[in-house]
């Protein structure tokens, strides 16, 4: 069934239109810095965006910033949002229900797909940006890098990093995925488990903005979704890394198993 759902998924059309999509606003603003030249000073704008003009190698990085607050959780909340309502409209939950393989079973095939797109789309993202990052501007190949905190970083340690990187905006999405998923075990609608789950994010950056709201910053889902900067500081800054990883563990957990409660319980009409 796994195979099943995961053939289903990158085989459709607007799946790779999504993934296609989501590296277009990335090479747009590279060919913009190299036509316009003016990138933003350094500690403005998306990480990393000002020192791609130098390394392109760090594109990748610069091109996880720009689609991450945004429409990389859109793109995710979507495909986690179909999943399980999409059926349901479509009139086939019933049919898929209907086989041996049970509830749990689909439920744990839909989320492998789930999470197998996370991990295509951000592995795609960065490596588009680093074949723009290389073609359109400067590389160094035996130099070393200047990272966030004013020290050298060697090709090495950056690539090295890069794929820490890739790891941690994974999880974080992640947890993205969790809540779409679990709206979309209560209703029949796709459209309303991605509006459910986007209006959560929404709140949490809307909220992370008001001092009002610090006692529950910490705990926010997108709090920590751009911690991954700190993997180019060095030494690295661990504290809010483990964090982001831990509090999206949690929302995991959480989200997926009131999604098995309310998926093996309800009743499927449709």
């Amino acid at each position: 069934m796994i195979r099943v759902e995961l053939t289903k998924l990158f085989r459709r059309p607007r799946t790779w239109i999504t993934i296609g999509l989501l590296n277009a606003l990335p090479v747009l603003v590279a060919v913009l810095l190299v036509l316009t030249d003016l990138a933003p000073r350094p500690g403005e704008g998306p990480a990393f965006l000002s020192a791609v003009l130098t390394n392109g190698t760090l594109f990748p990085l610069a091109a996880l910033a720009i689609v991450l607050p945004l429409f990389l959780p859109i793109a995710v909340a979507v495909v986690a949002g179909d999943s399980i309502a999409g059926e349901a409209q479509g009139g086939t939950l019933r049919y898929l229900l209907a086989r041996p393989a049970g509830r749990t079973r689909l439920l744990v095939a839909k989320l492998v797909a789930v999470i197998a797109f996370v991990l295509v789309t951000v592995v795609i993202v960065a490596a588009v940006g680093y074949l723009v990052g290389t073609t359109l501007f400067e590389v160094q190949p035996l130099a070393a890098s200047t990272g966030l905190s004013g020290t050298v970083l060697t090709p090495e340690q950056v690539a090295g990093r890069t794929l820490l990187a890739i790891g941690y905006v994974t999880i974080s999405m992640l947890g993205v995925a969790a809540f779409a998923l679990f709206f979309s075990t209560l209703t029949d609608s796709p459209q309303l488990a991605t509006l459910g789950a986007l209006a959560v994010l929404i709140g949490s950056s809307l909220l992370f903005t008001l001092d009002a709201a610090s006692a529950i910053a910490p705990y926010l889902p997108t709090r920590y979704w751009l911690a991954f900067v700190d993997f180019f500081r060095d030494p690295i800054l661990w504290r809010d890394v483990v964090r982001g990883i831990g509090l999206q563990a949690v929302y995991v957990v959480v989200l997926l198993g009131a999604a098995w409660a309310n998926f093996t319980t309800k009743d499927v009409t449709s």
